[in-house]
């Protein structure tokens, strides 16, 4: 359907009847995301989350989709995939990076490591480090819109993994002074920053702070590993994450081990 409401792809009811219908249909075995979507959150109180429970699904995107995610997890302890879209990526084809980590998250039930240096990323370490929990996040802005309702995880001992895209560095400010009043930053067991894209502004450096200096200040007091620079967000290049997985951080070595598959609570 090419239903249009505005800037949305139809009425709530349309999009969540599409999204509960997906997941009621026993052929379908994936739902990958064409794009983001503003609109991810108006349809929350409508998704038949038992239903999601009873039949679930691979689920694969990012940026607004992280809204869906954290509440598939919240409610029903679902693993999904933060990674490349149909419209956004897939459609003009796949970095090699991304195309490899997209396939072998989603085609067998094996442990992988990311490996910053691997990829030809070198990681930035704020507190070396490692610890181990499960990995949630994704786009901080979505994440934040969530806090205070009844569809975000409880983040305690996680490995908190952050990116965003076209965001002024005091919005992301805001945002990190949110997270650490809302008392997120002080629960967590280790922080990975992937990419901040087109979100410094360039051409003035005295008139902004970095969102390095962003990170040190609101990090500097926390007793964690924290690592940034992972391939991971909006950018062409990322690796897909598993979100709800048990994995180990050691942000001194750069790298993120998976301790358990992403598929195992798949059908």
């Amino acid at each position: 359907m090419r239903n249009q409401n505005g800037y949305l792809a139809g009425s709530d009811q349309q999009r969540a009847d599409d999204f509960n219908d997906m997941f009621k249909n026993r052929d379908v075995k994936a739902i990958l995301c064409s794009r983001g979507g503003y609109g991810c959150s108006r349809i929350l109180p409508l998704i038949d989350f038992d239903q999601c429970r009873r039949h679930p699904k691979i689920v694969i995107g990012y940026s607004d989709v992280t809204i869906l995610q954290l509440a598939l997890f919240r409610i029903c302890g679902l693993v999904t995939f933060s990674g490349p879209m149909v419209a956004i990526d897939i459609g003009k084809g796949l970095d090699p990076l991304t195309e490899g980590s997209f396939w072998q998250q989603i085609s067998r039930p094996v442990l992988h490591s990311y490996i910053l240096e691997e990829g030809g990323y070198s990681p930035v370490i704020y507190q070396g480090g490692a610890a181990e929990g499960r990995l949630l996040g994704g786009c901080l802005t979505s994440i934040n819109s969530l806090l205070g309702t009844p569809f975000l995880p409880d983040f305690t001992g996680c490995i908190l993994v952050l990116e965003d895209i076209g965001e002024d560095v005091y919005k992301i400010d805001r945002y990190f002074n949110q997270l650490f009043h809302a008392g997120i930053l002080h629960c967590i067991s280790g922080l990975i920053m992937g990419q901040f894209i087109d979100c410094e502004e360039e051409g003035n450096p005295n008139a902004s702070f970095t969102i390095e200096q962003v990170i040190r200040h609101y990090t500097k007091d926390l007793n964690i590993p924290v690592m940034a620079n992972l391939p991971y967000g909006h950018g062409e290049q990322k690796y897909t994450l598993p979100l709800g997985c048990l994995v180990r951080l050691d942000a001194s070595r750069g790298e993120i081990k998976m301790l358990e598959t992403g598929l195992n609570s798949h059908e």
